[in-house]
C-alpha cells in the first residue's frame, strides 16, 4: 500500500533546477538537500500531485483499453515496488501521453526512445542523485525529493528546443512539472505526470537502463 506520509530523507537534484539560484555552491546544495518537497512544491503542483488518481481515472477514461492492455505494468496506477530510486547511469526513456485536454487531439501517443542519465553522489551523509533527459525537444529536468519507500516527487522544469539551460523552477507555470517515480520492476521505472500544462490528461515516462 502507498501513503502519502514520509519525510525527504533523499533529495534528486538537479544543478540549475530548483527553487534555489543556480550559484551552485555547496552551501546552496546542502541547504536544498534538506528540504522537504511540500516546502518547494508551488501550490498548483501540489493539488496536481494530491490528485494523481484521478489524473490516472480521467486519462485512462479516453483511452482505447486495447492501447493499454499490452503493458498492464506501466499503465497500472496502484503498482509500485519499494526501492523507488534508480540507480546511477544511463537510461533510455520514451513518453506516454495518455488522455486529451479538453477532449482535443489524440487520447495515446508514445514518443521514440531518447537518452536519460541517472547520477548519484554523497553530500553531507545524504544521498543525492541527479535525474535528466538528454536529448529530444523536450527535456523534463527537476528536482525528485523522497516520499515514501515506495515513491519520490519529482519537481522540474521542461527545456525546450536549443536551450543550454533548464528554466529555474516555479518561475513560469506553463514549464513546471510535478510526478511521482515509481519502481514497476526488477530495471524498470516510471515518472508519472498527472494534468501537465499541454495536450494530455497524464504523461508516463519509461524509464530503463541503456544497453
Amino acid at each position: 500500500m502507498r501513503t502519502w506520509v514520509g519525510a525527504a530523507a533523499c533529495v534528486i537534484t538537479m544543478a540549475c533546477a530548483s527553487t534555489f539560484a543556480c550559484a551552485g555552491g555547496a552551501e546552496a546544495e546542502s541547504a536544498q538537500s534538506s528540504l522537504d518537497w511540500r516546502r518547494v512544491a508551488t501550490p498548483a503542483d501540489r493539488t496536481r500531485l494530491r490528485n494523481w488518481r484521478g489524473a490516472w481515472i480521467d486519462a485512462l477514461a479516453q483511452v482505447d483499453p486495447n492501447e493499454v492492455a499490452s503493458d498492464p505494468v506501466l499503465f497500472n496506477p496502484d503498482l509500485s515496488l519499494i526501492d523507488p530510486l534508480p540507480p546511477a547511469g544511463p537510461y533510455r526513456c520514451r513518453t506516454y501521453k495518455l488522455g486529451a485536454r479538453a477532449g482535443i487531439g489524440p487520447t495515446f501517443t508514445i514518443s521514440g526512445w531518447f537518452a536519460c542519465r541517472i547520477g548519484t553522489r554523497e553530500d553531507d551523509g545524504e544521498r543525492v542523485v541527479s535525474l535528466v533527459k538528454l536529448d529530444g525537444s523536450q527535456r523534463p529536468v527537476g528536482s525528485v525529493f523522497a516520499d515514501t519507500n515506495a515513491r519520490a516527487v519529482f519537481l522540474g522544469t521542461m527545456e525546450l528546443g536549443d536551450e543550454t539551460r533548464p528554466m529555474r523552477y516555479g518561475r513560469d507555470a506553463n514549464r513546471d512539472m510535478a510526478g511521482l517515480i515509481e519502481r514497476i520492476g526488477t530495471q524498470r521505472w516510471r515518472v508519472v505526470l498527472p494534468y501537465p500544462r499541454f495536450e494530455s490528461v497524464l504523461d508516463v515516462v519509461e524509464l530503463v537502463p541503456a544497453p
